[in-house]
């Protein structure tokens, strides 16, 4: 079963998140930062990812450089969700590394097009 590690810090918008996915026959983690986003990924590799820009530490945007800069980790496609939706926005999320860029409030149909494009 494909997983997706979602990092989202607000419960209620994991859930949607989580939610949708799981309808559509995912597997999903959830975690509210990226330090646990990044020790979650240690432990177990996700297939995706779907991050909130805005999080408690290290941005969206600088955990997915991060992760786009380590080999071991390059290959993960990122989709990062935001309520950031100016053209610049969503230019520095494409130019961190991610591979998608959606704005919320989260559109259910967006959110399983990006991530199926992204792991099929």
């Amino acid at each position: 079963m494909t997983t997706i590690l979602v990092v989202e810090d607000t419960a209620s918008q994991a859930e949607i998140i989580t939610g949708t996915l799981k309808t559509a026959g995912f597997a999903t983690l959830w975690v509210g930062s990226s330090e646990e986003a990044k020790a979650k990924i240690e432990q177990q590799k996700p297939d995706a990812i779907v991050m909130d820009v805005v999080l408690p530490g290290a941005s969206g945007f600088e955990l997915c450089r991060e992760l786009k800069d380590n080999p071991i980790t390059k290959d993960i496609p990122v989709v990062l969700c935001s309520t950031k939706d100016s053209e610049m926005d969503k230019f520095w999320g494409l130019k961190q590394g991610a591979s998608s860029y959606i704005t919320k409030p989260i559109n259910s149909d967006e959110l399983l097009r990006a991530v199926q494009l992204l792991v099929a």
